[in-house]
């Protein structure tokens, strides 16, 4: 990295949300911008999970950019390889490698008050930027549970986001803890290899058939030949999802028929009635993210797999032991935990106005003005931020959302003119903060009695959107400049600008 290198944006990750920024850029006519990447490639969280079976629960021709469609997806549901393929595709179509500073982890943000820039200090040296679009991502630093006894466990450990690929899993006695997204695949496909599973279950998940099939040839050059099919179908398969949003977010009881669905889909493959048992949720369906698979009661079922309906609590040695008592021999645990969501750690290299990081900012949790901006952190916007995710439809859609506001955030500075900046007023931030909240409260995610990674240690839900992305998409079109203080390059202190700004706005 160049010595005292600026640029006016610098975009903090390179999964979807940042290759899609930095796409936007240049879509923008902006090319003074960097990528800076922790890893040595691109790719996000579909770089960092490769673990056995990774694959999308979005159809694939969902899961991917609107400007960069992809006629030739191998199969409705696509693996974890052809999606990070198709990243590195995105990467050279948009000429997007110049832009990228890979292994070059951001180690602190520090806002200058007086030239209203960002000071960014990474693992490959030190850069300025007018603007940061933080792009990081929710799922990309795995949790592990603190578990009394692990750090002495003589075998092996690791997360299902860095899976070992060295370890030999074949003829192991497994240890497989936690049952959410990535566990229901990693089941099914390290089953057959090894000698003994056994998957530590504190909350069963709702399980929907998979209905996945490879995209026939003829397809393809369909879609290749006439674009306009792939976007009928992209437009299906969006639609579908629209109409699902009012029984999450409005009426939760008409998801009873979806409950029977998947309790039919149990029983097809569970014969035993007490792993049935053990099997079936307490909560509403859609409560926790609804999961999709073919094969993973059929692997539940096998003889050489034990279900454990109980969190693992203590390892003494090589035995692995749940809260109810149970104890299990293990050569090796799996965690499939999940990640740092509401706690993500890049808040705490953030530091804003005040002197405060981001991180102290959101003690009592998450809020963002649309997602994008905090109040305190001027010129910072943030990709998949607050209350953005989504229960039962593809992240891209709303990125691309985001990215529109990004775009029209920058045209605002450039109608400004001069040493400027934007930072989100308090009171619009927690205007649309208590809009959001309110509306959350009769959503699924809420009343349906679970607990889950949606909700932040204080139970409140500052992960999803309760609305349909339509409706996202529409608060997102532009920036109200009504809810931003606009901040010049003051003449007598930085103080005096914010406060004349304030009057006249």
């Amino acid at each position: 990295m160049a010595q005292h290198e600026h640029v006016r944006v610098a975009v903090i990750g390179s999964g979807f949300g940042g290759l899609g920024a930095a796409v936007r850029l240049r879509r923008e006519g902006i090319t003074d911008f960097v990528v800076l990447e922790r890893a040595d490639s691109v790719g996000g969280t579909w770089r960092d999970n490769s673990y056995p079976g990774c694959a999308c629960d979005v159809p694939s021709h969902l899961y991917s950019f609107s400007f960069a469609p992809n006629p030739d997806w191998p199969r409705t549901f696509s693996g974890q390889r052809h999606i990070r393929a198709y990243l590195e595709h995105v990467t050279d179509l948009f000429g997007l490698r110049p832009h990228l500073r890979l292994d070059s982890e951001v180690k602190l943000m520090t806002w200058d008050n007086d030239k209203l820039r960002w000071n960014i200090e990474t693992a490959r040296g030190s850069l300025t930027a007018d603007v940061v679009v933080s792009a990081t991502g929710p799922l990309s630093d795995p949790k592990i549970p603190e578990i009394p006894g692990l750090e002495s466990f003589p075998g092996k450990v690791f997360h299902s986001a860095r899976w070992d690929h060295d370890y030999d899993l074949r003829g192991k006695r497994v240890a497989m803890v936690g049952t959410g997204a990535s566990a229901i695949q990693i089941v099914p496909a390290i089953q057959p290899q090894v000698g003994r599973l056994t998957l530590f279950q504190r909350t069963p998940p709702w399980v929907m058939p998979r209905v996945d099939r490879a995209i026939s040839g003829a397809e393809r050059w369909l879609h290749r030949r006439l674009p306009l099919t792939a976007q009928a179908r992209r437009g299906l398969l969006w639609g579908i999802r629209e109409l699902q949003v009012q029984a999450f977010t409005k009426h939760p009881d008409e998801l009873g028929l979806v409950e029977q669905l998947a309790k039919r889909n149990m029983a097809r493959s569970v014969k035993d009635p007490a792993l049935r048992a053990k099997l079936t949720p307490d909560y509403r369906i859609g409560c926790k993210r609804i999961l999709l698979s073919s094969t993973y009661y059929p692997a539940l079922a096998r003889p050489n797999v034990d279900v454990v309906a109980s969190g693992l609590s203590e390892i003494r040695g090589s035995t692995v032991v749940a809260a109810d008592g149970t104890e299990a021999e293990v050569d090796a645990i799996v965690f499939g935990t999940g990640f740092h969501v509401t706690d993500m750690p890049i808040a705490e290299r953030v530091v804003g106005t005040e002197g405060i990081t981001l991180a102290e900012s959101w003690k009592t949790g998450m809020q963002a003005l649309r997602g994008a901006s905090a109040a305190g952190f001027p010129n910072w916007m943030t990709i998949i931020g607050p209350n953005t995710g989504l229960g039962n439809s593809s992240m891209i859609l709303m990125i691309e959302s985001q990215l529109n506001y990004m775009a029209d955030y920058l045209r605002q500075l450039d109608v400004l003119g001069g040493r400027t900046a934007l930072d989100a007023r308090p009171a619009a931030v927690e205007n649309w903060n208590h809009e959001v909240q309110e509306r959350m409260k009769r959503t699924v995610w809420n009343t349906g009695g679970c607990t889950s990674w949606y909700l932040d240690a204080s139970g409140r839900n500052t992960t999803i959107w309760p609305g349909t992305t339509t409706e996202f998409r529409r608060a997102t079109r532009r920036v109200d400049l009504g809810e931003y203080e606009v901040v010049r390059t003051p003449v007598a202190g930085a103080s005096v600008a914010r406060e004349r700004s304030e009057a006249t706005a």
